[in-house]
C-alpha cells in the first residue's frame, strides 16, 4: 500500500517536473526567437525609411518641375488673353471714333434740316394767317349776301343734314322691317307647313255619350230591378243617368262627367257579362270599375309622359293627364290633342333651331285644366295655370298655358310655339267634329249681336270664336264709355249664345289724322 501511492506521488511528481521544464525551455526559447525576429523587423524598418526618403526626394523633384511647367504655360496663356485683349481693345476704341464723326455728322444734317423746318413752318404760319384774314373777309362778305350770322347759318345747315338723315333712316328702317316681316312670314309658313305634313295622326272617332249595348231587351228589366232598386242603385254609386228607351239592345249613359260615364259602363259590361244584378253586386262590380278605370287613368298618363319625353312629372299631374284620355273636346280625344300638340312643339323647335325641352312640356300641360273643369268653375286655361303653378312649374310652361288661347298676349317664344302648335292640332283636317254650318251660324251670330250696339263700327269673330274683336266709333264712344260697352257686350253674349268655354271681348278705339303735303 505504501509502495503503490508513493510510486503515484512519484510519477505525479515526474508529470509536474517534466511539464516546467518543457515550459521553461519553451519560453526561453521563445525570447531568443522574438529576439532575432525583432532584429529583423527593425532592419527592415530601416530599410523601407531609407527607401521612403528616396522616392519622396524624388518625387519632391518632379512636383517642382511640373510646378515650373505649369506657371511658364499660365504666364503664357496670360500674355497670349493679355495681348488679344489689347487688339480688342483698340479694335472698339477705333469703332467708338467712327460712331463719334458719324453721329457729329448726322448732328450736323439734322441742325440743318430743323432750321429749314423751322423756316417752313413760319412761311406756313404767315399763309395760315393770310388765309384765316381771307376767311374772314369771305365770311363776312357772305353773311352780309346772306343777311345771316355764322351761327345761324350753321344751325340752318345742321336741320337740313338733320331732316335728311331722319328720312334716309326712316326709308331703310321702313324697307328694312318689310324685308324681316316678309322673310319672317314666308320662313314662318315653311316651319308650320312642315310641320302639318310631319303630323299623320287619328281622325276623331269616339263619342262623348256611352252606350251599353244588351245580349237582349230582356236585360234591360233586370237593369232596372224590382222597383228600380238596381238602377237607382247605380245611378247613386256612380252619378250617371242611365237612359233606358225604346232604343232596342241599347242603354244609354249620360253625365258631364266622362270618367264617372266610364266607370258606370264598365261596371255594366262587368254585370252583364256576369248576369247577377242586384244591389250588393252592383257595389261589387262598381269598386271593381274604379279600380280598373284608376289604374287606366295611371297608365295613359304615363304613356303620354313617356311619349312626349318630358319625365320627371309630379303623380298628381300624370293622373290629370291620364283623366284626360276620358275627355273629348269637340269630338277630339283632349289627351291625343295634347300629345299632338307636344309633338308639334317639338318640331316648330326642331325647325328653327331652339331647345325643344320647355315648349314639348308646355304643350302636353297646355289642356290640363280640362281634367278639373268639371269640378272647378273657372275656364280650363285659368284652372290649368292654378295647376300648374300649384305644383311648381317653370313660370315659361305657366304663361305658355295662359296664352295658348289669347286670354294674355304671349311674351315669349315657347307660349308663341304652343299657341301655333294648338291651332294645328285643333284645325287639322278630321280632328273635330263640330259641323261646319253651326259653326259659322254661331260666329255670324256672335257678329251681329256685337254690331246691334251703338257705336261699333266693325266687329271680327277670330280664334274660332274664342275672341270678338269690335273697332267702335272714337266720335260716338269715349274712352271713359269703353268698359261698360264690354261689359254690355258680354252679358248680351252670356243670354243669348250658347258657346264651350268663354269669348274674350276686345273693344279698339282708334283715332287718326290725316292731311296732305301739296
Amino acid at each position: 500500500m505504501f509502495n503503490f501511492w508513493s510510486i503515484i506521488l512519484l510519477i505525479i511528481f515526474c508529470v509536474f517536473a517534466g511539464a516546467y521544464g518543457g515550459f521553461t525551455f519553451g519560453m526561453s526559447r521563445k525570447k531568443k526567437i522574438d529576439r532575432i525576429t525583432l532584429n529583423s523587423v527593425e532592419e527592415e524598418a530601416k530599410h523601407i525609411i531609407e527607401d521612403a526618403k528616396r522616392e519622396a526626394e524624388v518625387k519632391k523633384k518632379d512636383a517642382l518641375l511640373q510646378a515650373k511647367d505649369e506657371i511658364i504655360k499660365s504666364r503664357t496663356d496670360a500674355d497670349r488673353e493679355l495681348s488679344d485683349q489689347r487688339r480688342n481693345i483698340a479694335k472698339q476704341e477705333r469703332k467708338l471714333q467712327e460712331k463719334e464723326e458719324f453721329l457729329e455728322k448726322r448732328s450736323n444734317q439734322l441742325d440743318s434740316r430743323h432750321e429749314n423746318i423751322n423756316n417752313k413752318l413760319k412761311l406756313a404760319q404767315e399763309k395760315l394767317n393770310e388765309a384765316e384774314i381771307f376767311k374772314n373777309k369771305q365770311l363776312s362778305l357772305l353773311e352780309e349776301i346772306s343777311e345771316l350770322s355764322q351761327e345761324q347759318a350753321k344751325e340752318k345747315l345742321l336741320k337740313k343734314i338733320d331732316l335728311e338723315l331722319d328720312r334716309e333712316k326712316s326709308l331703310k328702317i321702313k324697307d328694312f322691317e318689310q324685308r324681316l316681316k316678309n322673310e319672317s312670314d314666308k320662313k314662318s309658313r315653311e316651319i308650320l307647313s312642315t310641320v302639318m305634313q310631319r303630323i299623320a295622326a287619328d281622325h276623331v272617332a269616339e263619342t262623348t255619350i256611352s252606350v251599353v249595348m244588351l245580349p237582349s231587351d230582356d236585360m234591360k228589366g233586370r237593369i232596372i230591378g224590382r222597383e228600380g232598386r238596381n238602377i237607382r242603385t247605380i245611378e247613386m254609386l256612380t252619378g250617371v243617368d242611365l237612359i233606358i228607351d225604346d232604343t232596342p239592345e241599347a242603354i244609354t249613359l249620360s253625365t258631364f262627367d266622362p270618367v264617372r260615364r266610364e266607370i258606370a259602363r264598365v261596371a255594366l259590361e262587368k254585370l252583364i257579362l256576369d248576369g247577377r244584378i242586384h244591389p250588393t253586386k252592383i257595389e261589387e262590380m262598381i269598386e271593381k270599375a274604379k279600380q280598373e278605370v284608376n289604374n287606366t287613368i295611371k297608365s295613359e298618363g304615363e304613356r303620354a309622359v313617356i311619349e312626349a319625353k318630358i319625365a320627371p312629372l309630379h303623380p298628381d299631374l300624370v293622373e290629370l293627364l291620364g283623366r284626360l284620355h276620358y275627355r273629348m273636346s269637340y269630338g277630339q280625344n283632349v289627351l291625343e290633342h295634347s300629345l299632338e300638340v307636344s309633338q308639334i312643339c317639338a318640331m316648330i323647335c326642331f325647325e328653327i333651331g331652339i331647345d325643344p325641352i320647355f315648349a314639348r312640356r308646355a304643350g302636353l300641360l297646355h289642356d290640363i285644366g280640362k281634367a278639373l273643369s268639371h269640378t272647378i268653375e273657372g275656364s280650363h286655361v285659368e284652372i290649368g295655370a292654378d295647376v300648374a303653378r300649384k305644383y311648381k312649374e317653370d313660370p315659361a310652361i305657366i304663361h305658355a298655358i295662359e296664352a295658348h288661347h289669347g286670354d294674355v298676349e304671349p311674351n315669349s317664344l315657347v307660349a308663341c310655339i304652343v299657341q301655333a302648335a294648338d291651332a294645328i292640332s285643333a284645325a287639322r283636317p278630321g280632328a273635330r267634329r263640330e259641323n261646319l254650318e253651326n259653326h259659322i251660324k254661331r260666329l255670324e251670330k256672335l257678329e251681329e249681336l256685337a254690331s246691334s250696339f251703338d257705336g261699333v263700327e266693325h266687329c271680327f269673330a277670330i280664334q274660332a270664336g274664342r275672341e270678338i274683336r269690335i273697332i267702335v266709333n272714337p266720335d260716338t264712344i269715349k274712352d271713359e264709355a269703353m268698359a261698360l260697352l264690354a261689359r254690355n257686350i258680354c252679358k248680351k253674349v252670356q243670354d243669348d249664345l250658347k258657346f264651350p268655354g268663354q269669348i274674350k271681348v276686345n273693344i279698339i278705339r282708334e283715332s287718326r289724322f290725316m292731311d296732305y303735303a301739296r
